[in-house]
């Protein structure tokens, strides 16, 4: 299946959306308004649009490993505040990125599945619609309960 283009009207009627993404991920923190680099801890310091501040550490990055001190602290921003950027050493970091991953896997997943159950469909409601007319959810049977009673089995 080949791609479509998109006409102008349907780019311009999507803007709106994306400045609304673009302030809620802003708000969020999910966007770098400053970098540097720490030479006595040898960390990248971020700080993001919600005012935390965010270090990791040069090791983890295999791009930064054999970089100079000039090389480290010549990091930017870009405008959009998504992504770090060492243009000597032709590096790009995603900013969401980085907060992700010094989140373990599995609470990256709960995360994402968190928002993926947030989504709207004309399906997902379509589905939604012909559940509750069989009566919603079946209840768990007690075979598939934890020993509390109350939880799945972790089988």
């Amino acid at each position: 299946m080949g791609k479509r283009s998109l006409s102008d009207r349907e780019i311009l009627s999507q803007i709106p959306a994306a400045r609304a993404r673009d302030a809620q991920e802003r708000r969020q923190g999910l966007r770098a308004v400053s970098a540097r680099y720490d030479r006595r801890t040898e960390r990248i310091v971020l700080e993001l649009t919600s005012g935390y501040l965010f270090a990791f550490p040069v090791r983890i990055i295999p791009a930064l490993h054999d970089a100079t001190v000039a090389q480290r602290a010549a990091v930017t921003c870009n405008r959009a505040g998504d992504a770090l950027r060492w243009d000597a050493l032709d590096v790009d970091l995603s900013v969401p990125g980085l907060l992700l991953s010094a989140v373990d896997v599995a609470e990256r997943r709960r995360h994402v599945a968190s928002l993926l159950g947030q989504a709207k469909s004309i399906q997902k409601a379509a589905a939604s619609r012909a559940n509750g007319a069989k009566g919603g959810r079946p209840r768990k049977s007690a075979a598939a309960m934890g020993p509390d009673n109350r939880t799945p089995d972790a089988a």
